[in-house]
């Protein structure tokens, strides 16, 4: 299910080095006038050479999720004849750790009921669907967004078609500000635990792990600030490759 993101924390304050320019003294017109001596430079320094390596690997940012949806076939491999609706609906059945009435999702099974024809469509946690080649094969993949209740939280979900099934190549579970497809990469937008700052996640297509991966996190500036971002619910560990 959804990749299970380490926890944010802001490694270093947000160090900004204020350079402050002097003003030279003048001396006669069209003299040149002497910078002062050139401080020489210096080689990278190596901290710590006595330091004993580590015996663990560090956390893998190459993370991905891969699952074939259960109950769904492509008709001409042509992902746009599948509804989102039944997409959504198969998660929730494939899942019930995360839907069933313990899962911290629980209140989205009886909201996406609305997104049928005679529902509430205002009550609908299904976002439209939106269609672009993320994986280099020359077609349209699916990405599809549906809010999670009770949290504060939107999954976003990438699927691809192969040989006729479909298959999930994308699932992340955050809390969202807003995600944004540029080339074959989606990026999304987060409220950040450091006050005027957001935090962005950038996946990409591996071909060799035949997902998308989460190859890129950073904290940019916003000047917004926003205060600490409240903690929301863990979802279930990614499965493994199928």
């Amino acid at each position: 299910m959804p990749f299970r993101r380490p926890v944010r924390t802001a490694l270093a304050a947000a160090a900004v080095a204020l350079l402050s320019a002097t003003a030279a003294a003048c001396g006669d017109a069209g003299q040149l006038q002497s910078a002062g001596p050139t401080q020489a430079a210096d080689s990278p320094a190596k901290l710590w050479p006595d330091l004993r390596p580590a015996s663990s690997p560090a956390y893998p940012y190459d993370v991905a999720t891969r699952e074939t949806v259960k109950g769904l076939t492509v008709r001409g491999d042509d992902i746009r004849a599948i509804d989102p609706v039944d997409v959504v609906e198969a998660e929730l059945k494939a899942h019930p750790d995360d839907y069933g009435s313990k899962g911290p999702y629980h209140a989205t099974v009886d909201r996406v009921k609305e997104c049928r024809p005679g529902g509430d469509r205002a009550l609908c946690p299904l976002l439209k669907p939106y269609y672009r080649d993320l994986t280099g094969d020359g077609r349209p993949d699916l990405t599809l967004g549906f809010r999670l209740y009770p949290t504060n939280q939107t999954a976003v979900r990438v699927y691809t078609v192969e040989g006729g099934h479909l298959v999930q190549v994308l699932a992340d579970n955050d809390a969202i500000l807003g995600v944004e497809l540029a080339g074959r990469a989606l990026i999304e937008r987060n409220p950040a635990d450091i006050s005027g700052y957001e935090y962005r996640t950038t996946w990409e297509w591996d071909p060799g792990q035949r997902a998308m991966v989460f190859s890129r996190d950073e904290y940019l500036h916003t000047g917004t600030g926003r205060g600490p971002r409240k903690p929301t619910a863990s979802p279930s560990a990614s499965p493994s490759a199928s």
